[in-house]
């Protein structure tokens, strides 16, 4: 069999691009531990987990908590952030807010670069903290 280098690389080049995004996509599972925010005294606990996809930039999510003083009147990514610092809102997140809510988002860039920095945390507030009563830094599964 003969081998045309004028066909055969030109073919081989195309390939590669053509497959390259999919090797790069990836679905990355995220995890955090909920625990009290700042200066607020509370004895909320909870979880949260998801993914992130980094082709589609989807954030799917599952937070679960107790303990909280009041209901939750609203709930956020935000970032970019290590622990213990603040930052602003970069990803609301929609309710109905109760324990073992569900959801997919769409992170823009800024959003999609700050939690696989590590640098988002997720945040609910109640009437009695309304700068957040409880957060859970979001880490990536290794």
């Amino acid at each position: 069999m003969r081998f045309n280098t004028r066909t055969s690389i030109p073919l081989a080049a195309a390939f590669m691009l053509a497959f390259a995004p999919l090797a790069e996509a990836k679905t990355m599972k995220f995890w955090g531990k909920l625990g009290a925010e700042g200066s607020a005294v509370s004895n909320a606990t909870g979880q949260v987990s998801g993914t992130f996809n980094t082709k589609t930039d989807k954030v799917t999510y599952k937070i679960t908590y107790s303990g909280l003083t009041g209901p939750v009147t609203v709930a956020h990514f935000h970032g970019p952030a290590g622990p213990g610092e603040d930052a602003a809102v970069m990803l609301p997140i929609p309710g109905p807010y109760k324990s073992g809510m569900t959801g997919t988002l769409t992170a823009d860039a800024a959003t999609a670069k700050a939690l696989l920095a590590g640098q988002t945390y997720i945040n609910l507030h109640t009437a009695k903290y309304p700068k957040g009563e409880t957060r859970a830094q979001v880490q990536f599964s290794k």
